[in-house]
C-alpha cells in the first residue's frame, strides 16, 4: 500500500514495490557545482528569519519561528525548483496481461469435412444453430466458416466474454502467406474502441498456401510485447512447412515455443479422422542402366480400412541421352498392384530394369475412393538419376596408404564407378607407371575439359608444394560452381594444414591451426553425433532405425586424428572425439563432418583409418560407407561433361499461376563459362510447353544472362499439368530438357485431417489446454493469466509531480493560515 501511494504522489501508477528513489539537478549551474544551490538555500532561510524577528513585530517567540521555518520552507522549494530537481525513481508495476487470438488462414481452413451426425449436432449447439434444418448446419460449413459462425453467435459469444474480463488485453491476429506463415494484425477501424466479434469473422480467409506453426510461433514472438500473458490458437494445426513449434533448429536450441514461453491455448476444427489415402514414392538413391532396381511406395490411409485399390509406379524421362529417346519412352508403366487396406502404413515394392539412361521422374499413384477428401496425396513423384554410363572419380594420394589401397579395390568393382571410373594421382608413383598405366594420372592439373569431367575428387595425405594454384583454382570452381564432390582424408604425414593458405581452405567444414599437431597419445572410440545418426551415408547395416550399426563399433580404437582450430558455421559434424574439444573450450573436436559450398559438398575426414572397418565383416561396411558417399556427391547433378549444359529449376512442382524459375548453367568445351555477347542473335532461347511434344504454339521466352554461364528466366504457368522446358545447346546444336509439374491444389490439401496430436502437445508442453471448437467456451474459466511485473526506472522533473503540488500547496495554506490567526493577512 505505502509503495502504492509513492507511486502515485509521484505520478507513475499501478506500482507494486518502490525499489530506489534517487535525486538530481538538471539546471547546469547547480548540476556542476551545488554551491550557489547552498548559497540560495540559506539566503532563503536568512530572508525568512530576519523578516519574521525584525520586520514583523508583535509577535511571541513560537509563532514567529513556526512561521519562519514555514516562509524559509517556501523560499527554499522556489530555490530548489529553480535548480530543476529530477527524481529517479526505480520502481515495479503490474501491468494487466495481452491475450493473443490466433486464427488459421490457410487453404486447408477451406476444407468441408464429411462429419458424423453427431460432430454437427454438436458443432451447431455450439454456433447457437441446433436446428438440423438450419442455414447454418445444411449445407455443411467449411472449416473457417464454423469458426466465423463461432465468432458470431448472440448468446454466450466468446470474445464478448474473454473482453469483459477486466485483467485481460485482447489482440488478434490471422496468419497466412504463400511459402511460410505470416501473423497478421487484425486492427479495429476505431483504437479506441474493441472490435466486434462480427467485424473479426469477417477478416478471416483462407489464401495461406501452407501452414508454418513453428514460423508463425517465431514471428508472433518478434511481434510480442512483455506482457504477452497467454495465446488461443484456432486452427486444424495441419503443420506441413518449416520447423515444427516442437522441433529445434539445432542441438540444445530452445524450440519456437519455449522461446516464446507462454501458455498455448488450443481450438481444433476439423475432422481428426478422414477418409484418405496418401501415396510416397521411394526409389533407390541411384540406378544403372539394364540393372534391376526395386522401387518402394509407402501407402498410408485412414478411413479406408479393408477396401481396395489400385497402385500404379510409372517412370518417365526428364532428360535422356537425345531427345528422340526420350520422347520414345514416355509413361514407362514399372507395375500395378492391387493393394486391400489392412493397417494404416503399407509398404509395396516394384521392380525396375530401366533401359534408358538420364534423369527420370518416378510416379506412384493410388485410385481415388469415394468419399475422399483430398486427391492431391493420391500421386508421389521423385525424380532419380539413372546411369549408363560410370561415376568418374579421382583419389589424389601422395605415396600408397592402406585407405588408398583399399578405397581403390572397392570402387574398380562397384557398378557405378568401375575400371574406367576410377583414377589417381600418386605423386611418389614412378613417372613410367604414370605413362604406362592408364588408372595413374600423369598430371594433377590436365585440360580444364577433362578435369571438370570428374564427379568426385578425394584429396588425401598431400603435401602443400604438390598442390599448384592452377589445381586448387580449378577444385574450387568444381565444386562451388559444377557441383562436384570433395572428400578430404586427413594422413598423419602431412595433414589438411598443408592446405591452409590455398583456396581449397575455404571450402571445408573445419577451421585449420598449422601450429595443431597430429594426436596419437589416446587411443579412442569414435562417437557419432545426433546429426550423423540421421545423415545417409553413416547408416551401415540392414537397420532403418537410424542408429549406427555394429559396424561403427567394429571401427575400434582409433589410434590417432587430426585436431582442428574449430567448426566451421555451416558445417554438420557427423562423428566426433568423445573427449576432445577445440579451441573454444567447448566445441568437440571433428572427426566426420560435412559442408555444402556452392553447388557441391565437401566431406572431411579426420582419420584415414576406416580400412579397420575390414576387420570382422570385410569389405561389407566397408564398401557400403564409401558406395553412400559417391551416390551423395555424385548421382545429385549431372554426370561427366553433362555438367556442361545443365538445365533446372528452382522446384519440381508449381501452384497454378506461379512464376517458374528456369536455370541453365552453360559452358563450352573447354567448360569457360558462356557469355552472352558470344551468343548469335536473339541470345539463349527456351520453349515451354504443356505435354511431352510441343503442340500449337510453345511459349517462347529469352533467359538473361545473371552472371557468366549462368542464365535464367520467370516463366508464368496458368494450367495444370507437366511441362517441359527445351533450350538449344548453342555449342553442339543439340535440345536439353526438363519436365516439372504444375499442380491445382496447394501442400493443404494433401493432409486433410486436423493433426490432433500437435494440437495437443503444443497446448500441454506450455501449460495451456486443448478444446475442441465446440467445447471452447471452457476457456473463460480455465484461463489463468496473471499481471505482469515491469520493472521501471524512470527519471521526471519532481516539479511536474502530484508530491511537489501536495507540499507546496500546504506549506502556502499553512503559512496564510498561521498569518491569519496572528492577525497578520
Amino acid at each position: 500500500m505505502v509503495s502504492k501511494v509513492l507511486g502515485w504522489l509521484l505520478g507513475i501508477t499501478d506500482v507494486e514495490t518502490v525499489d530506489g528513489v534517487g535525486l538530481s539537478f538538471a539546471a547546469p549551474w547547480a548540476a556542476e557545482d551545488p554551491t550557489w544551490l547552498i548559497v540560495g538555500c540559506l539566503a532563503a532561510i536568512g530572508f525568512a528569519v530576519w523578516y519574521y524577528t525584525r520586520i514583523q513585530s508583535g509577535l511571541t517567540s513560537f509563532p514567529a519561528a513556526a512561521l519562519a521555518t514555514t516562509r524559509a520552507t517556501i523560499l527554499v522549494l522556489l530555490v530548489v525548483t529553480l535548480a530543476d530537481p529530477t527524481v529517479r525513481l526505480t520502481a515495479n508495476r503490474m501491468l494487466k496481461p495481452v491475450l493473443y487470438l490466433v486464427f488459421d488462414g490457410t487453404e486447408s481452413m477451406n476444407i468441408r469435412d464429411n462429419l458424423t451426425p453427431d460432430e454437427l449436432a454438436s458443432l451447431a449447439s455450439a454456433v447457437g444453430s441446433e436446428s438440423p434444418g438450419s442455414q447454418v448446419v445444411s449445407p455443411a460449413l467449411t472449416r473457417q466458416q464454423w469458426v466465423q459462425a463461432y465468432l458470431e453467435k448472440g448468446d454466450h459469444n466468446l470474445l464478448d466474454q474473454l473482453q469483459a474480463k477486466q485483467d485481460v488485453q485482447l489482440e488478434y491476429f490471422l496468419f497466412d502467406g504463400d511459402s511460410t506463415s505470416v501473423a497478421r494484425r487484425i486492427a479495429s477501424g476505431n483504437s479506441n474502441a474493441p472490435l466486434s466479434p462480427s467485424s473479426i469473422a469477417d477478416e478471416l480467409t483462407t489464401h495461406g498456401k501452407v501452414t508454418a506453426l513453428g514460423e508463425l510461433v517465431n514471428d508472433l514472438g518478434n511481434q510480442s510485447t512483455r506482457r504477452l500473458g497467454g495465446m488461443i490458437v484456432f486452427s486444424d494445426f495441419a503443420h506441413n512447412s518449416g520447423i515444427a513449434p516442437l522441433g529445434s533448429s539445432g542441438p540444445n536450441e530452445p524450440t519456437p515455443l519455449e522461446r516464446l514461453g507462454v501458455p498455448i491455448y488450443t481450438v481444433g476444427i476439423g475432422a481428426v479422422s478422414t477418409r484418405d489415402i496418401q501415396v510416397e514414392v521411394q526409389p533407390p538413391l541411384k540406378m544403372k542402366k539394364a540393372e534391376r532396381s526395386t522401387i518402394a511406395v509407402r501407402l498410408n490411409q485412414s478411413g479406408v480400412q479393408g477396401e481396395s485399390a489400385q497402385v500404379t509406379v510409372t517412370a518417365r524421362p526428364l532428360q535422356g541421352e537425345s531427345l528422340e529417346e526420350a520422347s520414345a519412352m514416355q509413361d514407362i508403366v514399372v507395375g500395378s498392384q492391387l493393394v486391400t487396406f489392412d493397417s494404416s502404413i503399407q509398404y509395396l515394392e516394384f521392380p525396375f530394369i530401366p533401359q534408358q539412361s538420364g534423369r527420370f521422374l518416378i510416379s506412384a499413384s493410388v485410385d481415388v475412393l469415394p468419399g475422399e477428401v483430398s486427391e492431391q496425396n493420391n500421386e508421389s513423384s521423385r525424380a532419380v538419376n539413372i546411369v549408363d554410363d560410370y561415376i568418374r572419380l579421382t583419389y589424389i594420394e601422395n605415396e600408397p596408404t592402406w585407405e588408398w589401397r583399399f578405397v581403390k579395390e572397392v570402387f574398380h568393382r562397384d557398378r557405378l564407378v568401375g575400371m574406367e571410373g576410377f583414377r589417381t594421382f600418386l605423386r611418389s608413383a614412378d613417372p613410367k607407371v604414370r605413362q604406362a598405366n592408364e588408372m595413374f594420372l600423369p598430371t594433377l592439373t590436365p585440360q580444364r575439359s577433362e578435369f571438370f569431367a570428374n564427379d568426385v575428387i578425394f584429396l588425401g595425405d598431400v603435401p602443400s608444394e604438390a598442390l599448384n594454384d592452377r589445381f586448387c583454382r580449378m577444385l574450387k570452381q568444381f565444386v562451388g560452381q559444377f557441383g562436384g564432390g570433395l572428400v578430404v582424408i586427413s594422413g598423419p604425414n602431412n595433414g589438411p594444414a598443408q592446405l591452409i593458405d590455398t583456396e581449397i581452405a575455404d571450402m571445408l567444414p573445419v577451421k585449420l591451426d598449422r601450429s595443431l599437431a597430429l594426436r596419437s597419445a589416446r587411443p579412442f572410440h569414435l562417437q557419432i553425433t545426433p546429426l550423423g545418426k540421421q545423415a545417409d551415408i553413416m547408416q551401415l547395416g540392414d537397420s532403418l532405425s537410424g542408429e549406427p550399426s555394429s559396424a561403427w563399433e567394429n571401427l575400434g580404437e582409433l589410434p590417432w586424428y587430426q585436431p582442428v582450430l574449430g567448426v566451421h558455421s555451416q558445417a554438420n559434424v557427423l562423428a566426433q572425439h568423445p573427449t576432445d574439444v577445440c579451441a573454444d573450450g567447448k566445441t568437440p573436436q571433428p572427426i566426420i563432418a560435412t559442408r555444402r559450398y556452392g553447388n557441391g559438398e565437401v566431406i572431411y575426414l579426420g582419420f584415414n583409418e576406416l580400412w579397420r572397418m575390414r576387420r570382422i565383416y570385410g569389405e561389407k561396411y566397408y564398401r557400403q560407407f564409401w558406395s553412400q558417399i559417391i551416390s551423395r556427391l555424385a548421382l545429385s547433378h549431372a554426370l561427366g561433361s553433362q555438367k556442361r549444359f545443365v538445365l533446372a529449376m528452382d522446384q519440381m512442382e508449381y501452384q497454378v499461376d506461379d512464376r517458374a524459375l528456369l536455370t541453365v548453367e552453360a559452358y563450352d568445351e573447354n567448360f569457360d563459362p558462356i557469355m552472352a555477347d558470344n551468343l548469335p542473335t536473339g541470345g539463349l532461347q527456351a520453349q515451354v510447353f504443356l505435354g511431352d511434344t510441343p503442340g500449337g504454339q510453345p511459349l517462347a521466352v529469352k533467359l538473361n544472362e545473371t552472371r557468366p554461364g549462368r542464365f535464367e528466366v520467370r516463366v508464368p504457368v496458368y494450367e495444370a499439368g507437366r511441362y517441359t522446358a527445351r533450350v538449344i545447346d548453342p555449342i553442339n546444336g543439340t535440345p536439353s530438357e526438363i519436365r516439372f509439374d504444375v499442380v491445382g491444389a496447394s501442400a493443404e490439401q494433401r493432409n486433410p485431417a486436423r493433426n490432433l496430436a500437435l494440437q495437443q502437445a503444443m497446448a500441454n508442453s506450455t501449460g495451456g489446454a486443448s478444446y475442441e471448437l465446440s467445447a471452447a467456451s471452457q476457456l473463460v474459466d480455465d484461463l489463468k493469466l496473471h499481471p505482469v511485473a515491469e520493472e521501471i526506472s524512470r527519471s521526471f522533473p519532481i516539479w511536474g509531480t502530484p508530491l511537489w503540488f501536495i507540499v507546496v500547496v500546504a506549506l502556502l495554506m499553512a503559512e496564510w493560515i498561521a498569518r491569519k490567526r496572528a492577525n497578520l493577512a
